[in-house]
């Protein structure tokens, strides 16, 4: 939702507009005039919870938010939403929209600082100027809903924490990002540092920084004593304060002065914040934080919350794609009170997942989020609702979606990343998720631009068993599309899957690899073999399950891979590759005789982004068995657009099919013309 923007706190403009503030205590006008409010603390909290609500919030929810067992908790949200009217519709534009279920809350042509805030951070803060920065460092005019506490509302109340929280760590990436662009000595940035570390104390880069501005300012004893506090402070809390010595005696070199080699330890680190302030030569780092049980009393731990973050810990590292922060040590920053977005900075890593959980009388709520930890952005976020009949499947089937998202999301993110980074700055992380941008295309064109940056990951990484399997991948698809000499593209994929598998023989991605490449040499136990070891070693590894269900569907158990093709859908319902699940499940159920049921499939499938000819050909021949010619025809006509030459042959060339599916095959391709 787009507010309108505030160029500072006051949000001059429209005079006749409303304006809502929740930094600080909740305070609204109208035409410029403040309004009062109410002195009910639920009214305050009922409208910022409904402001910031992404969709319609139904009234039992509301009523179990912000009613601890009332006589009447629907009287009292009718009461609350009647007050909310008087304050903010107006006799042509009602904002407050309620019906016997839900409420919502429209404030779209209003004036709302958190609402700015938030428009921003998912736009991209590091593509925004500066004055657009001044002005919304101006908005943090206090902590979230400042002094509004409900303590016989506990969901409300850990909502609340959230929400600071997370609005303290937006406020500390427009500090960062306001540092950057403002003159290295001038008094505003040291305001901003000052500002910055008082926000986030343990954030090396805030303290290199407060370092060069105190030295470019010629504040030198200043300098000293800065690095001194923080040297005793890291110390304190166990962190590593050697960079920032180091960085403070690179700032006092002399030209005379040759730079001492810097150790690991001793890295500079005053990089470009658009970058996330980190120099990224290796595999993107994430922190997993405990999520908040809203129904642990009395602050014990060891609850479900706990035992939540410790399975996606585990469970993430299994991924072998991803550094993982050990659980000790997000443990013990939880037990410090170290909330997820200060932790992110604390520990210098990329992404922060974070999130909350709720028991209600059989369901078991979790809220999860996943956020870049530099520009405070929310990278993906989701509700999951589950029935409780066992707490502990429930929490097993949630981590088994939460962890499948995470590692989809961060590798579109990185590709997104990779593909803006000019060629000859690409490190061996970048380079690999390059390739796999160009390699989810499915053409000719960018599966060699593909093999390309694969190629360039492992030399700049020859121990980077995901880059080899990449390259592995391309050959596969050469071979399997037939892009030129087909036998020498399967000696090519086989030789990259074991290069993979020699790098790191736990990734499951290189078990993959080989476990496709198997499979184009005709060797379908060994590729199963080999498959099932991708998803032994990491469960919630969705492209072992789909490919387990790829050979399957040919000539293996037939609903065996429509089971494995619908869990790798349900562990990532956004995958590049789902046309070719659904399609995984168009053959399968050809082989079962369900020829309708397959057509329509086969349909779903084609209709993907991406769908490349073979799954065109599954959809017609599939149409064309199930006697449903005319849009068999339509999809044969798209075929014969860029392969005109495109014959039944063709596609049984291309899978491994039984003898009887075959001859379904072609019945169908003889009533379509294609033979």
């Amino acid at each position: 939702m787009e507010s309108v923007s505030a160029e500072h706190p006051d949000f001059p403009g429209d005079g006749t507009a409303i304006r809502v503030r929740m930094l600080g205590p909740m305070r609204i006008s109208r035409a410029g005039a403040a309004l009062v409010l109410p002195p009910s603390r639920k009214l305050r909290a009922l409208i910022a919870y409904l402001a910031l609500a992404p969709h319609a919030v139904t009234r039992t929810h509301l009523c179990e938010l912000l009613w601890d067992v009332p006589n009447d908790p629907r009287g009292e949200l009718r009461w609350c939403l009647s007050k909310a009217r008087a304050l903010l519709d107006e006799p042509d534009r009602r904002r407050i929209l309620a019906d016997q279920d839900a409420v919502t809350l429209d404030l779209q042509d209003c004036l709302v600082d958190v609402l700015d805030i938030e428009q921003a951070m998912r736009q991209g803060i590091s593509s925004v100027g500066v004055e657009r920065l001044r002005s919304l460092a101006a908005l943090f005019a206090g902590d979230f809903l400042d002094g509004l506490q409900l303590k016989s509302c506990p969901l409300f109340d850990s909502w609340v924490v959230a929400q600071r929280r997370r609005l303290r760590g937006c406020q500390a990436a427009v500090m960062e990002h306001l540092a950057a662009c403002l003159p290295a000595g001038s008094e505003e940035r040291y305001d901003c540092l000052d500002n910055w570390l008082r926000l986030a104390p343990f954030d090396r880069r805030a303290h290199a920084l407060m370092l060069q501005s105190l030295n470019d300012r010629g504040r030198l004893r200043e300098g000293e004593e800065h690095l001194a506090a923080a040297i005793r402070a890291f110390g304190d809390e166990g962190l590593d304060w050697r960079p920032l010595r180091h960085a403070w005696r690179l700032l006092r070199l002399t030209p005379e002065d040759p730079p001492a080699p810097a150790s690991g330890a001793d890295k500079p680190l005053i990089a470009d914040p658009s970058e996330g302030g980190r120099e990224r030569t290796g595999r993107a780092s994430i922190v997993v934080m405990p999520f908040a049980d809203a129904s642990a009393r009395g602050g014990v731990r060891g609850g479900l919350g706990d035992g939540l973050a410790y399975d996606i810990i585990t469970r993430l590292a299994k991924l072998r794609s991803l550094f993982v922060i050990a659980q000790g040590t997000v443990f013990a920053l939880d037990q410090r009170s170290v909330g997820p977005e200060e932790a992110g900075r604390t520990l210098n890593v990329d992404f922060v997942v974070s999130g909350s959980l709720r028991r209600l009388t059989n369901r078991i709520i979790v809220d999860v989020a996943l956020v870049e930890s530099r520009t405070a952005r929310i990278v993906w976020a989701e509700a999951f609702d589950h029935t409780l009949d066992d707490a502990f499947v429930a929490l097993d089937e949630i981590g088994n979606r939460i962890v499948a998202s995470i590692d989809i999301e961060i590798e579109s993110a990185e590709r997104s990343r990779a593909i803006l980074t000019p060629p000859n700055s690409l490190d061996a992380w970048s380079a690999h998720h390059r390739g796999l941008w160009h390699m989810y295309r499915f053409n000719q064109a960018d599966n060699a631009l593909a093999q390309h940056f694969f190629e360039m990951a492992v030399r700049l990484d020859p121990t980077y068993s995901r880059a080899y399997a990449g390259l592995s991948f391309t050959y596969w698809q050469a071979a399997f599309q037939r892009w030129g000499e087909q036998k020498a593209a399967v000696d090519l994929a086989f030789k990259a899957a074991g290069q993979s598998l020699s790098a790191d023989d736990r990734d499951p991605a290189a078990h993959w690899a080989m476990g496709r490449a198997l499979w184009l040499r005709g060797s379908q136990e060994p590729s199963l073999a080999e498959l099932r070891r991708a998803v032994d070693l990491s469960p919630n590894f969705a492209l072992g399950h789909y490919t387990l269900g790829f050979v399957h569907c040919q000539s293996g158990d037939a609903q065996a891979a429509i089971g494995s093709a619908d869990h790798s859908r349900h562990l990532s319902p956004f995958d590049p590759l789902m046309f070719g699940m659904l399609a995984v499940r168009a053959l399968a159920l050809v082989r079962l005789g369900r020829i309708e049921e397959a057509a329509d499939w086969a349909v779903k499938a084609a209709m993907r982004p991406n769908a490349h000819v073979h799954i065109l050909a599954i959809a017609a021949h599939c149409l064309a068995i199930a006697d449903r010619v005319d849009e068999a025809l339509g999809f044969l006509a798209l075929i014969r657009q860029s392969h005109p030459a495109y014959r039944v042959g063709d596609f049984l060339a291309a899978f491994r099919l039984t003898p009887e599916a075959q001859a379904l095959f072609k019945a169908g391709a003889r009533r379509i013309g294609s033979e």
